[in-house]
């Protein structure tokens, strides 16, 4: 099911609203203990709390105040900014979760064992899921996407999960975000659900729609959310949808046309029917096949004044999903792999070509003719199977009538390209009441327009 545009829209930069704790159910208690850090954070936030205890002070002698200076190492107070160098445009998402774990981590375990939360002592800014940051190569020249100021070693244990949230989550928003670039605003299925462990599908689903809610704000469309579990819609009241899976098929042995005549009869008619048709490597025929059995009992309904009964039996897609080893019934050899195997722009024109047609070339009840070519014309193609942004921009310029995209593995993808790996520096510290820079060499404290500050 697709959402209403107000269940994303509060809970973002569209609202400046931020998402909870309520929302994400994070394991505070192990977090505030380390459980998710690396361990040298640990060791880090140990030593500086054992010198608190032991009063220690380090004397220096620095160019940054021009005299011997007494620290008290154990409580120094630090300003922490987190970015992301992916190249160009980034859609940043997975701040909120951050922000969670600050409110509820934040602070130390005192003598008896008991946490004591210090997050009010801290002054946090930070910008809102779906803001955009760019980045032009020069480490210098970040746009920090959460800035923190208060003693370090009360969130120094916050670090690991900080980065890895607003990595991913960002890493998986741009890639959405750039395959809805090569498809021009047509819609694209979040299909990833099968390719990483369970546990990570709400954050994904969360990212993909921040990332479609941003595509249709910068170009003023109204592309649909499209997931395929519900847990993907969990954080944002969106549904999982879907039709049938080549299993499906399987059960009535390889007849796509039966597996669609028994959804149809056995599932509401909310739920789109998307036939998938190539199950045996024939997409044409398996197109033509069930389109003439799924629109027979249409028209039959139709005719019989039971519209209700009659929407069951409307084909709203057919899904092709052709293995890059073969090379559909319906295309001619032509030599090339890229002409010939696969779901390639050839199959998709054959398909079309027989939808627009189908008058010709199946069998219908008689008076019926007008209403078939309406109905076939309204089936779309949905394509799927190894589509990135590259092979979408080759369909998207060729003119193949695909309709909607289903895109999984590349949009977790983690290379050269798509890395959004953030990381987290110390770029001030405060010495006697007064902010100095103190970033290490090739750093430097930076600016985000979007920074806000956000509330104790």
């Amino acid at each position: 099911r697709n959402i209403s545009d107000n269940l994303l829209l509060a809970m973002s930069i569209f609202d400046r609203q931020r998402l909870t704790n309520d929302t994400f159910k994070l394991d505070l208690d192990r977090m505030a203990r380390g459980w998710y850090s690396d361990k040298y954070f640990e060791n880090i936030m140990t030593m500086l709390t054992t010198l608190a205890e032991q009063h220690y002070h380090y004397h220096y002698d620095t160019q940054i105040t021009g005299a011997t200076h007494s620290l008290d190492v154990g409580n120094l107070q630090i300003e922490m900014q987190f970015f992301t160098r992916r190249s160009g445009k980034t859609i940043i998402c997975g701040v909120d979760k951050a922000l969670a774990m600050l409110r509820g981590a934040t602070g130390y375990v005192d003598e008896n064992g008991k946490f004591i939360n210090t997050y009010a002592q801290l002054q946090v800014e930070a910008i809102h899921d779906g803001c955009v940051t760019h980045y032009n190569g020069d480490p210098k020249q970040v746009q920090p996407v959460i800035r923190v100021r208060g003693r370090y070693r009360d969130f120094a244990l916050l670090e690991t999960p900080m980065l890895g949230v607003l990595t991913r989550a960002s890493r998986v928003a741009t890639n959405v975000y750039e395959t809805l670039m090569a498809a021009k605003g047509k819609p694209v299925l979040f299909f990833p659900a099968r390719f990483d462990a369970h546990e990570v599908q709400a954050a994904d689903g969360y990212a993909y729609a921040i990332s479609v809610q941003r595509y249709n704000y910068d170009f003023n469309t109204h592309v649909t959310e499209f997931v395929s579990t519900d847990a993907q819609g969990d954080w944002w009241g969106g549904y999982g949808g879907g039709t049938v899976a080549h299993a499906a098929i399987a059960c009535f042995l390889g007849d796509t046309a039966a597996a669609m005549m028994a959804f149809a009869a056995t599932r509401p008619a909310s739920i789109p029917r998307i036939a998938l048709v190539d199950f045996n490597n024939d997409c044409v025929g398996d197109t033509l096949k069930t389109l003439q059995a799924m629109f027979a009992r249409y028209c039959e309904l139709q005719q019989a004044g039971n519209e209700d009964d009659a929407k069951k039996y409307v084909l709203y897609g057919v899904r092709l999903d052709t293995g890059g080893n073969l090379r559909d019934a319906s295309v001619t050899p032509l030599g090339d792999p890229a002409l010939d195997l696969g779901v390639n722009p050839r199959l998709v024109f054959n398909v079309r070509q027989a939808l627009d047609n189908a008058a010709n070339l199946i069998e219908f009840p008689t008076g019926c003719e007008t209403l078939l070519r309406d109905y076939a014309r309204r089936v779309k193609i949905v394509v799927s199977g190894g589509f990135a942004p590259d092979k979408i921009k080759k369909f998207e310029r060729l003119g193949v009538p695909a309709d909607i995209y289903a895109v999984g593995s590349y949009l977790l993808s983690n290379d050269d390209k798509t890395n959004t790996d953030f990381t987290a520096d110390i770029v001030r510290t405060k010495i006697n009441g007064t902010w100095h820079n103190s970033a290490k060499i090739g750093r430097a404290p930076a600016d985000n327009a979007e920074l806000e500050a956000v509330a104790p």
